[in-house]
């Protein structure tokens, strides 16, 4: 999704991150690579020159702040103008505390309960509404919802029939008139079907026509004064780029808007003009479909998509996996790692926490699976078994000091843990190697950490 756009913001990051001194010269060529990349996907000119004046602006009129280097500073400046490119407004860096536009309890927070929610699906044809109906219908009922779904789209034949076929998937009953050709009216039986039936949310899938078709647009408004949705989502076919904007624009007139469906973007070069219109419509985008299957909607965090953008990964969800975790870091054990004093006993608990959490997603999450290979990823991973079973295989003497492993200690370990004496050695060697990091970097941000290790 979104290759080149990708490709174009990772050069520039490239060029913050190997730039030997940071001047309007090296500012200037890193707008002209975010102008590039945002204008070939379809971005609106006037959105990409006021992204770019905002960067530069503040890419020398800034001072970072205290414990953030000027390069760091710059790539959060970056993160935060793309972010509010793509919906979002506001410190773009509190949001890695609060990590709440990506809770679902809070996202989904109109919907009121003890009642019958409705939302009543719009779009023009062809833009995948029903497809979404469906996978909206399995996004809530995943969360936890009660859901039920009403076919009132009386244009296109075999629609209804499209509907059970997919709801019948996820065992969400559809009630539908297929005699009936008043939208209208069939809305409202099926409100009354499912009044008494204990269901969170009823989400009604409607006619989709040309958004300048006044019939269509007729219908949609008197279909939301019947019904009286608590949410309207318009659903836009990204492969439209920038008609996005028109295209919100004039449903919205028709029906209040409270949020935006973007489909197709597993395979559109106009994902991000479609993004960025509906954004600027002001709309909230909610949910993005990047797949055909019935799972493939996602709720849609423009700092959580502009960090894959970025290469800079899914912090907050790694943030949040730990906290689920609750893994409470030792204190005594903190002030060991940063004063250098590591023993191989917080070597072990850290490896500990790597394993709960899955090497591969720390890896994933932290935005630099792509600069290690699948092949080094799993021999990693193995690495690291090996290292626990070694460690296990000690005594609580030889943790605290390993200078102590002679030969014959050595020899019993390899024989506690099945492996080779060598991998014992190598194990020590890393082990003191990372200890000396420690103390050389302490107090330094992760940042610096990533980048000696030439990953970032």
């Amino acid at each position: 999704m979104f290759d080149n756009l990708r490709e174009g913001l990772r050069g520039a990051l490239k060029k913050i991150v190997g730039a030997s001194d940071i001047n309007e010269e090296l500012i200037d060529s890193i707008c002209k690579d975010v102008q590039r990349s945002l204008l070939q996907s379809d971005v609106n000119v006037r959105l990409v020159i006021s992204i770019t004046q905002n960067l530069k602006r503040r890419a020398l009129g800034e001072q970072p702040p205290k414990g953030l280097s000027r390069k760091d500073h710059i790539v959060t400046i970056l993160y935060g103008e793309l972010a509010k490119l793509l919906g979002y407004s506001g410190d773009v860096i509190k949001t890695i505390d609060k990590a709440q536009e990506d809770d679902p309890s809070l996202a989904m927070s109109f919907f009121k309960a003890g009642k019958q929610n409705v939302v009543l699906m719009l779009g023009i044809q062809g833009s995948g509404k029903t497809t979404v109906t469906a996978k909206m219908a399995r996004w809530l009922t995943k969360h936890g919802y009660r859901v039920g779904v009403i076919g009132a789209d009386t244009w296109r034949p075999g629609a209804l029939t499209q509907l059970k076929m997919n709801c019948s998937k996820i065992n969400v009953e559809v009630f539908g008139e297929e005699q009936n050709n008043n939208a209208v009216a069939i809305a409202r039986n099926g409100l009354a079907y499912f009044k008494d039936q204990n269901l969170d949310v009823v989400i009604i899938d409607t006619a989709g026509r040309h958004k300048e078709e006044e019939g269509l647009l007729q219908e949609m408004s008197e279909m939301h004064k019947a019904v009286t949705p608590d949410l309207v989502l318009l659903v836009i076919d990204s492969t439209i780029g920038q008609g996005a904007f028109k295209q919100a624009e004039a449903f919205h007139k028709a029906a209040s808007v409270g949020g935006i469906v973007i489909t197709k973007l597993d395979g559109t070069a106009k994902g991000g003009g479609a993004l960025a219109a509906s954004a600027a419509t002001g709309a909230k985008v909610m949910f993005i479909g990047t797949g055909e299957r019935i799972d493939d909607l996602e709720q849609f965090s423009p700092t959580r998509f502009v960090g894959r953008l970025l290469g800079m990964g899914d912090i907050k969800a790694l943030l949040e996996m730990a906290k689920g975790l609750e893994l409470q870091a030792d204190e005594n054990q903190v002030k060991r790692l940063m004063s250098g004093k590591m023993t191989i006993e917080d070597f072990y608990a850290q490896m500990e926490s790597a394993s709960k959490m899955g090497f591969r997603n720390i890896i994933e999450n932290l935005g630099i699976s792509g600069m290690v290979k699948e092949d080094k990823l799993d021999e990693m991973e193995m690495r690291m078994e090996k290292w626990r079973f070694i460690i296990q295989s000690m005594s609580k003497q030889e943790r605290k000091d390993p200078d102590i492993i002679n030969e014959s200690r050595r020899k019993r370990i390899a024989r506690g843990s099945g492996l080779a004496e060598g991998e014992i050695k190598e194990m020590i060697k890393q082990y003191n190697t990372s200890k000396s990091f420690m103390k050389q970097n302490k107090g330094r941000g992760m940042g610096g950490f990533f980048r000696k290790l030439g990953l970032g």
